[in-house]
């Protein structure tokens, strides 16, 4: 199946500036996600940084109120929100204890909280929330004209074309390394003279190895990443590469680069953090050692930069950068996802639900590690003919997630009672 021609306007461009509150003064910025590890190190950067960025609200999911406490008294925010409606009173009783005497901010609790302050008065919207969860609040964010730093790749996979609807030209600037990579790269030159992406992956845990090599390896294996510090369903999705097949459709759908034209090339140090290749045969990249500050700032601040936001390297010591190209057959999680991309419409939340499932069950012991992509494939196969076009709604991408998710599970647990009863 071909691909597609590229629409003129691409969601995410570095060439285009989307001010919707310009003004003097430091950004007002809303933090969804603020207890996570981008919220945390979100805030971290500002709090380095009160005369560029100021947090008017926060939101989480409410299974750290301490700290979501804690990092309300420090900014001063006006609002706070929380998903879990049981963690409401423990949330309270903690901002009592960080304020004191003085006035709590606003409290808004329950799952469309975080949508809530996402349509709130402010310049940017940080959406550091892990999984579709974020598709609701992207859409808040966007709907109501903020620009949108875009941690949660998750709503812009599942909702890929209800985002490309509501978003204007500038308004979304990529978080993730690699697309922020390649949102700087591309800023050296015009979109006509770009010939490729190229998404870098550091491998995993398990470069190198066959597939046959991964039958057996353990949860503990899975988790011990060798150059990112990360939550353990991410991790996983390293190992399996379903992360980069997932940034494989994000690319296209912020770049508007057809399919056949974006490479993911395996490097294991993790400094170059993705490439644009140009029609001249010029490659540009965009290096750091790992962490993620930088596309974090680059966020927030564009199309400024933030000094010393992330650390540079030392060039007076040696080092040696290595590529490889990536084994298809050890991990299919890419080439998956270049399907899934075609299909668009409800298969690429298919895909991300039934992986979340299959993670969970990893983790778990129901599930092997070749499990994982074996039930995945599966899961898409059975979905047939996706839900496209103009007639997409969030109604039909929850829907398919559910589906997905309960067929996966069922699955699962065929394979872990025929295990059991080898």
């Amino acid at each position: 199946m071909t691909d597609s021609p590229a629409s003129p306007a691409p969601l995410a461009d570095p060439h285009l500036v989307f001010d919707p509150v310009a003004g003097d003064g430091p950004k007002d910025v809303v933090i969804l996600g603020s207890t996570g590890s981008i919220g945390t190190q979100a805030i971290d950067l500002v709090l380095r940084n009160p005369d560029r960025f100021k947090v008017t609200a926060l939101s989480a999911n409410g299974g750290r109120v301490d700290l979501l406490a804690e990092q309300a008294r420090r900014l001063g925010v006006r609002t706070v929100a929380v998903a879990r409606e049981e963690a409401a009173p423990a949330l309270r009783e903690a901002l009592a204890g960080q304020y004191g005497t003085e006035p709590l901010p606003e409290i808004l609790v329950g799952p469309d909280a975080a949508a809530q302050v996402a349509a709130s008065d402010c310049h940017t919207v940080l959406n550091g929330i892990t999984g579709s969860i974020g598709l609701a609040p992207t859409l808040a964010a966007l709907e109501a004209g903020r620009t949108l730093a875009l941690a949660n790749k998750e709503s812009l996979i599942v909702g890929g074309p209800l985002v490309k609807a509501l978003a204007k030209p500038g308004q979304i600037i990529p978080v993730d390394s690699e697309h922020a990579a390649l949102f700087q790269a591309l800023a050296s030159g015009n979109r006509a003279d770009v010939r490729k992406l190229v998404v870098t992956a550091s491998g995993g845990p398990f470069r190198g190895r066959t597939k046959a090599e991964l039958a057996d390896v353990t949860v503990a294996d899975a988790l011990a990443h060798p150059t990112w510090a990360m939550g353990p369903v991410i991790t996983v999705n390293s190992a399996t590469l379903v992360n980069k097949g997932l940034e494989v459709i994000e690319a296209h759908l912020l770049y508007d680069i057809p399919f056949d034209r974006i490479e993911v090339v395996v490097h294991p140090q993790s400094y170059v953090h993705s490439m644009v290749e140009f029609t001249d045969g010029s490659t540009i990249a965009q290096a750091t050692p790992p962490d993620m500050g930088g596309p974090i700032a680059i966020g927030l601040g564009w199309p400024e930069r933030v000094p010393d936001a992330a650390p540079a390297f030392d060039w007076s010591k040696a080092s040696t950068w290595e590529f490889f190209p990536l084994d298809d057959d050890a991990f299919p999680s890419v080439n998956l996802a270049r399907h899934v991309g075609r299909l668009a419409g409800t298969a690429p939340a298919v895909f991300n639900a039934a992986n979340e499932e299959c993670v969970e069950a990893f983790l778990g012991g129901a599930l092997p590690f070749n499990g994982i992509m074996e039930t995945v494939i599966r899961v898409v196969e059975e979905h047939g003919t996706p839900v496209t076009g103009t007639s997409l709604t969030v109604s039909d991408v929850l829907e398919a997630e559910t589906w997905a998710r309960a067929r996966a599970r069922e699955l699962t647990h065929r394979t872990a009672t025929a295990e059991a009863r080898a």
